[in-house]
């Protein structure tokens, strides 16, 4: 009786995690959560979740709480960025070939005329030891693989590593094709950003994929270390966090409105008028949100209008207090307006605006040679109080190791 109440139990918070996995609409944000309600409905210790890019598998997230202990609250695990084949080799591979799920009972005892293997060299490097291995491919109805889920060392009340479980196994099974579904849609939400945001890099080449990704990324990171700092409830930071996601890559969307004389122009640098018109693009990308009928909506507007407003009112900061209906595309400049200042600035757009002039710095541009990465976080720095929220500049110092690694996975075109 007890287990058939605990069984209940178990099935009631996985309706309950599939109705909130629906509601995600940022494919990375959901791949991050689905390995995290997975592992929490058989009581994993550790997982990844990878994601398939023509014939390779790429890893999206790696969790492990036996090495999160040892951290600093607040603190994560490193950022994970690599790829492999997908063939029978490996175990992940050997899963996305044969679109069938393994459980393994121990990594270490893997039988010799198995075509795959386990690699140790993680364990060896991280001093864990991997035993229970339970790996399933995410396939949609039409037998298309999305990825794989691998979740590793379930453990039982006390805390000792076990065997997946034929119980265990159903329920991720029946769980995996929800988040299969979940993905779909995200996927359609994806798709759709990524075409704006092309139509975006047509005009503007500094608008590319990894530029639009790596601010995304950060502000991710910076996102997730403030909302720690500020002991925000779990259920508002996740809303949060996946809609900044997708709506810091809308910062510049605006730019589409800009003439290509201007936008384009490398030397001379602009004339007074000439820069008036691109402050614009902040008012033209807010347009495109209004009137806003969703949060992701609102939060698209918010950034792409005031990304670029001070922290401490400057002058430099642009466009201020401004009424949306007083800007017209055809006049093309900012009409003067009261400086917006501290946190008149919403939180999203005080992040963005770190994470965007960072990169910027970072990376080279037709008009300048790239800084180095010490110098360009010193910078962030040295305008703490005056360019940007303090508040957020500390988060965003707290991950640096983090914001490295980003930019390691995501280069621009020319270094690669």
């Amino acid at each position: 009786m007890g287990k058939s109440i605990q069984q209940d139990d178990k099935l009631q918070r996985i309706i309950e995690i599939e109705r909130k996995l629906g509601e995600i609409q940022d494919v990375d944000v959901l791949l991050e959560r689905i390995l995290t309600e997975t592992r929490k409905i058989v009581n994993a210790d550790a997982g990844s979740i990878y994601v398939v890019e023509g014939n390779r598998l790429r890893i999206k997230y790696g969790q492990n709480d036996t090495q999160l202990k040892e951290l600093a609250p607040g603190e994560k695990l490193p950022y994970l960025s690599f790829s492999f084949a997908i063939d029978e080799k490996s175990i992940c591979g050997y899963v996305a070939s044969s679109g069938n799920a393994l459980n393994i009972k121990d990594a270490y005892k893997i039988p010799e005329e198995k075509p795959y293997k386990f690699n140790k060299n993680t364990d060896l490097t991280t001093n864990y030891r991997t035993k229970s291995i339970f790996t399933i491919p995410l396939k949609m109805a039409n037998g298309n693989l999305l990825g794989v889920l691998q979740i590793i060392n379930a453990k039982n009340e006390n805390g000792t590593v076990i065997s997946f479980s034929e119980e265990a196994e159903l329920l991720i099974t029946h769980f995996a094709s929800s988040a299969v579904q979940a993905l779909q849609h995200a996927y359609l939400t994806s798709n759709m950003v990524k075409r704006m945001l092309k139509m975006a890099e047509f005009r503007d080449p500094k608008e590319t994929y990894p530029h639009v990704e790596r601010v995304s990324s950060y502000s991710l990171e910076i996102y997730d270390r403030w909302a720690f700092n500020h002991n925000v409830p779990m259920e508002e930071m996740h809303r949060y966090r996946d809609t900044l996601k997708i709506a810091a890559k809308f910062h510049d969307v605006g730019k589409v409105g800009i003439s290509d004389v201007i936008l384009k122009k490398v030397f001379p640098r602009f004339t007074e008028e000439e820069r008036n018109i691109m402050k614009g693009h902040t008012c033209i990308g807010a347009q495109l949100f209004d009137p806003p009928e969703s949060f992701l909506d609102q939060m698209s507007q918010e950034i792409a209008l005031h990304h670029h407003d001070r922290w401490d009112g400057g002058e430099t900061g642009y466009p201020g207090k401004i009424d949306l209906k007083s800007f017209s595309i055809k006049d093309g400049i900012v009409p003067k307006s009261a400086p917006l200042a501290g946190k008149e600035i919403p939180l999203s757009a005080r992040i963005v605006s770190v994470a965007d002039v960072f990169d910027a710095l970072s990376h080279k541009r037709c008009y300048k040679e790239a800084w180095t990465i010490d110098d360009a976080f010193a910078e962030i720095q040295d305008n703490a109080g005056t360019q940007f929220d303090p508040e957020v500049v500390l988060a965003f110092m707290q991950v640096r190791d983090r914001i490295c690694s980003i930019q390691m996975a995501f280069p621009d075109e020319s270094e690669d």
